[in-house]
């Protein structure tokens, strides 16, 4: 589906990428069916979860200081490839890897709450906005707070008063694919729009944020993999690690970055996608 998706998204980009404004809306709700099936019993916070968000917290800052004297927009690309939270849909190839679907969920809870606080921090930081630093931080916050913990205090409460309603959505869950297959074909069209209409001018840096998300991608998920082996959890800390959020970081990259560097996390779902079947090849053949 992933394929057929951005297919579109290139095919019809004229026309989707004027539908960029539904983006916020499906990611909350992409971020409410996840978690009001949360069985929150089995949720457990480790030693490993610590780890992995400090990976991704100072990376992502690491990154983004060390490459942005060579080009600013290359370093938020790549910054935005390591700071972007877990996938929603990362729980279900964690599944099918056989992992710790329980331990993947926390992390991906963690890692969505955190870079709800961090993000407008960050780019409020980087100034591309032309705000005041407080003024873009409440800017930033409002949108970027209510689309990521909203969705999080709804389901709680939709679980505690309401759980008849909690009940319907939960059967509901699987909306969340084909909402994230119209988001990520939105998204794609938005992108290739943007560089059409950049022509010739950015093809270097596009083409190294193209291949710097590659290297990220790999070592994201090696990383997370080698951590997660310490704490017997191996393929969660990869995919927890790996598996990012793209259709939320290409979003946050048009909204509040140079939109040149949605590149990176628009090559990054490429990567990721090969990796994760990569890997699933792997368990069915059962090579690891």
């Amino acid at each position: 589906m992933m394929p057929i998706a951005m297919t579109l998204g290139i095919v019809l980009h004229s026309y989707v990428g004027a539908l960029s404004f539904i983006i916020p809306y499906l990611i909350f709700v992409m971020l409410l069916l996840t978690y009001v099936k949360l069985s929150w019993s089995e949720i457990r916070f480790t030693r490993m979860h610590l780890w992995l968000i400090l990976i991704q917290i100072v990376g992502s800052i690491s990154a983004y200081f060390v490459l942005n004297p060579f080009n600013s927009t290359l370093a938020q690309g790549v910054m935005i490839c390591i700071l972007a939270p877990t996938a929603t849909s990362a729980p279900v190839i964690t599944g099918m890897l056989k992992g710790n679907v329980a331990s993947l969920t926390a992390y991906s809870l963690i890692s969505n709450l955190t870079i709800a606080i961090l993000a407008p921090l960050f780019f409020s930081y980087i100034g591309y906005n032309e705000l005041p630093f407080l003024s873009s931080v409440f800017q930033i916050s409002k949108k970027v707070v209510f689309l990521l913990v909203m969705p999080f205090i709804i389901a709680l409460l939709l679980n505690k008063f309401a759980p008849k309603t909690s009940g319907f959505l939960q059967t509901k869950s699987g909306l969340s694919f084909y909402l994230w297959s119209i988001a990520l074909t939105v998204v794609t069209g938005r992108t290739v729009q943007f560089i059409i209409e950049q022509g010739q001018s950015h093809i270097v840096v596009e083409i190294l944020i193209g291949l710097f998300a590659f290297v990220v991608c790999g070592a994201q998920f090696w990383f997370g993999r080698k951590i997660g082996r310490k704490y017997n959890d191996t393929v969660a800390g990869g995919q927890g690690l790996g598996q990012k959020n793209t259709v939320l970081s290409i979003w946050m990259a048009q909204m509040y970055l140079d939109p040149i560097s949605s590149i990176g996390p628009g090559a990054y779902v490429l990567w990721q996608n090969m990796v994760n079947s990569w890997q699933v090849w792997r368990k069915r053949k059962n090579l690891g």
